[in-house]
């Protein structure tokens, strides 16, 4: 996941002992270094619930601050209006979990922010026939608002990834989409499709 921050990633497990390890890295893709090597990281593991060693993270994506604040976003916790200002270590290394999201899915395997539409993209691999669903904030709250099914032309393949080319390369009404099958089924690792430039359907 790319942010204004740097480069951020998640990690599921750790290879060396049993369990689930889930932490976010970032990475600092200026560097003229001849490896990349993470800048920072966040160990989650003991603020989330167990998990076995595949069934950690397998998504994340950036929200900017100015959308959540104009939307009317609300910590559950607390129950007050979303401010960044009120998180100790936000923006330098902090973190809090702020809300919990139903995503409209007993798994989610890839979440996708859409900044053109302001929706949220939940996508369930083959668990759930492909599905995927847009969440919006209702009442301070993520909300799914619609779902859909996968692809008329797209057998059910085990995607994992999706992501949502930016306005500007809007191109005859369309921007480009890319799916990532985790089981590379017919050798295809990646496939693409489009979404409307400013809509929600695939």
């Amino acid at each position: 996941m790319a942010t204004p921050d740097g480069v951020f990633a998640a990690t599921e497990r750790d290879t060396d002992e049993d369990g689930s390890l889930l932490k976010m890295l970032r990475f600092d893709t200026g560097s003229s270094s001849a490896s990349l090597s993470a800048v920072a990281e966040w160990d989650l593991t003991g603020d989330l619930p167990d998990v076995d060693d595949n069934g950690g993270f397998e998504g994340i994506t950036w929200v900017p601050d100015a959308f959540l604040t104009a939307g009317g976003f609300r910590d559950d916790h607390t129950k007050a209006p979303y401010d960044p200002a009120t998180y100790a270590g936000h923006g330098t290394g902090g973190f809090t979990r702020v809300a919990t999201i139903a995503s409209g899915f007993p798994k989610v395997m890839e979440l996708e922010f859409d900044p053109e539409t302001g929706s949220l993209w939940s996508v369930c691999d083959d668990t759930c026939d492909g599905k995927s669903a847009t969440l919006k904030i209702v009442d301070g709250k993520f909300t799914v608002s619609a779902t859909y099914a996968r692809p008329s032309q797209m057998s059910d393949y085990n995607n994992e990834g999706f992501a949502i080319a930016p306005p500007s390369t809007c191109a005859g009404g369309r921007k480009a989409v890319v799916w990532a099958d985790d089981s590379a089924d017919g050798g295809h690792a990646l496939r693409a499709g489009t979404l409307p430039c400013g809509g929600n359907r695939t």
